[in-house]
């Protein structure tokens, strides 16, 4: 069985390698996987060094395509992931999440008719604004497999009419958890490097363009993390676009009392996160991560397709506003323990076991 594997980002990649190493280990003679990497989301830390934290080789295929407005970057993906499918003519095309990526290969797959799996289906931010959204939907539309984290997922593609090729796997992102959670532990030494204690600093991330794009909430979001600065540590890897917007918008005076860090490596992300109090975050996946690693988070957007992190008590949602966040971060703390609605850990495995075994029914 061939498999083409479709990736645009950086996260898609943490968890295309959870499956990758699963092909590695106990399907090696069986499945042959071809990874392909848009280039979406240009990421300096992509080099060699990230591929060999992964445990992947680096893609067959880059194709090098980024910028430009949505519609303009979808179409120029989707010709070149289709003379990719045309030339590789796999059995499946494998996409992850929620990107123009991820769209743009399961359009070129359909068109080809060339089953999709689409792992991470069935979540929804019902905020039809989001373009991740509309990718997300119009991707499980189109997918052969639809492979859900949680329940949860499940309702949400049978609400819309959807009820074939539906399986719950669990997620794939605990399954990286487990793997880069020991890794860090082994192999990371920034907690030793910043002089930081475990449970003694908040991590703070924020990349999304609906909060850096716009000052008033950029500004809010600072003034909300400097203030938590006055009573714990706080360390602040900075995107790119981030660090961009600060200086676009002369927001520089906010950073005095915080620790900010240049971006770090997957497994030095790990490791602060395993160790920190608390996690403020506008990311998916590092609200997950933190509730994977038993930590308070605290998430600056205004939804969230992670619900159960918020029903068990591990996630709050507070949007930018200065003083819910500071508010948040007061309160914040361990949610419940006696309910995980992600499965085992075992998830890749289910995933490229279900694929293999309907292919040569």
């Amino acid at each position: 069985m061939k498999i083409v594997t479709v990736v645009g980002a950086r996260p898609q990649f943490i968890k295309a390698s959870a499956i990758s190493r699963c092909i590695k280990e106990d399907y090696a003679s069986e499945v042959q996987e071809i990874l392909v990497h848009t280039g979406q989301h240009h990421d300096e830390n992509m080099s060699a060094v990230f591929f060999d934290e992964l445990r992947i080789p680096e893609p067959k295929y880059n194709l090098a395509i980024s910028g430009g407005r949505h519609g303009a970057m979808t179409g120029r993906m989707l010709e070149a992931i289709e003379n990719v499918l045309l030339l590789e003519k796999p059995d499946t095309v494998l996409v992850y999440g929620d990107t123009n990526s991820t769209l743009a290969a399961a359009l070129a797959a359909a068109k080809l008719h060339i089953p999709i799996a689409h792992v991470e289906a069935g979540l929804r931010s019902f905020n039809m604004r989001m373009p991740e959204e509309i990718n997300r939907m119009l991707t499980d539309k189109l997918s052969t497999y639809l492979f859900c984290p949680t329940d949860v997922a499940v309702k949400n593609l049978q609400q819309e009419g959807m009820h074939q090729g539906i399986y719950n796997v669990g997620d794939v992102m605990y399954d990286a958890a487990l793997f880069f959670g020991y890794q860090a532990t082994q192999h990371s030494s920034l907690l030793s490097t910043l002089k930081l204690k475990q449970g003694e600093f908040v991590l703070v991330t924020c990349h999304r363009a609906e909060n850096t794009d716009d000052k008033d909430k950029l500004s809010n979001i600072l003034m909300a993390i400097a203030e938590i600065a006055n009573d714990l540590p706080v360390v602040f890897p900075l995107h790119p676009r981030t660090h961009a917007c600060i200086n676009r918008y002369d927001l520089g005076n906010y950073l005095k009392n915080i620790r900010v860090i240049e971006p770090i490596s997957y497994l030095d992300m790990v490791s602060l996160e395993q160790s920190a109090q608390v996690i403020l975050t506008d990311s998916g996946g590092v609200q997950k991560e933190a509730f994977f690693y038993g930590v308070p988070c605290i998430t600056m957007r205004e939804e969230t397709e992670w619900i159960e992190t918020v029903e068990l008590g591990w996630n709050q949602i507070v949007g930018t506003d200065k003083k819910k966040i500071y508010s948040a971060f007061l309160y914040a703390q361990k949610g419940k323990s006696d309910c995980f609605p992600y499965q085992n850990g075992d998830t890749s495995r289910r995933i490229i076991h279900t694929l293999f075994e309907t292919t040569y029914v």
